[in-house]
């Protein structure tokens, strides 16, 4: 069996042309096949399980050499877009994108920026007040459900810090708005990763029953449908978490890395 049909040659790679010289597959091909067949799935509706075709099937679709099919597959599969799965019965399946992971991405890229701590507040701001306001807007008997338990379950130290930040994703994850979700998670993500790498903050996390009792009193005023009150509550809260942070961080504290292997954030 030669190294191409057993899946050996490394992806953007082609067999060894009668020269002997090895031909590359065209970066520019490969990503306009990875764009179309990733256009293909959204229109689709991103039907997660389904197969879009056999590599033959997609090499007579898009009328290329298999090495540049199998640099898009290469660049779906990097894009959590679609996996090759070989063999009987396989094909390109579509996928479903870790939340995780991309939330973190976007954490890892504001890092690169190395975002300020005032800007990722005064963004933070400006995304939970609407979320607050929203989650008021569209409360039902259900979300009501949820946010009790959520305040019960918050009340045990034990889980603490986890549920405080847990708190912020869950309103903003109730708006039904799925993008203010993403930058709401991925904020409040890289927040902790500021605070679990400060040394100072690291013997100070903060106290549990005070952070209990100001997410008790916005979710009432969530429940009550009070927008005014939830959005003035919410505005102190996070005033006083940014206090908290840049009073506990040091000037040469170096900028958070977010390391962890899984796609979390990790401390130091």
């Amino acid at each position: 069996m030669i190294r191409e049909q057993a899946g050996l040659l490394r992806p953007g790679t082609a067999p060894a042309g009668n020269d002997g010289t090895v031909r590359r597959a065209s970066p520019k091909l490969a990503e306009k096949v990875a764009s179309d067949i990733e256009r293909e799935i959204i229109a689709a509706g991103w039907p997660v399980g389904t197969i879009v075709g056999s590599e033959k099937d997609l090499l007579d679709k898009h009328g290329v050499s298999r090495a540049v099919l199998r640099e898009a597959i290469r660049l779906l599969e990097h894009r959590m877009i679609a996996i090759m799965r070989r063999g009987p019965g396989g094909g390109l399946i579509v996928t479903a994108p870790d939340s995780e992971v991309v939330t973190d991405s976007v954490a890892l890229f504001l890092a690169y920026r190395r975002a300020s701590l005032p800007t990722i507040f005064e963004a933070r701001k400006a995304l939970e007040l609407v979320a607050v306001e929203m989650t008021a807007r569209r409360i039902n008997e259900t979300k009501i459900g949820e946010l009790r338990n959520l305040m019960r379950r918050e009340e045990d130290p034990v889980g603490y810090p986890h549920s405080g930040r847990h708190w912020h994703i869950v309103i903003a994850e109730m708006t039904g708005n799925p993008a203010l979700a993403l930058f709401v998670t991925s904020l409040v993500r890289l927040t902790d990763e500021v605070v679990t790498q400060s040394r100072a903050n690291r013997h100070r996390p903060g106290n549990p029953v005070e952070v209990h009792h100001a997410h008790s009193h916005i979710t009432e005023a969530i429940i009550a449908g009070d927008i005014g009150l939830a959005r003035h509550r919410t505005l102190r809260h996070l005033q006083g978490i940014e206090a908290f942070i840049s009073d506990g961080r040091p000037q040469d504290t170096p900028w958070p890395r977010l390391t962890s292997p899984e796609g979390r954030l990790a401390g130091a």
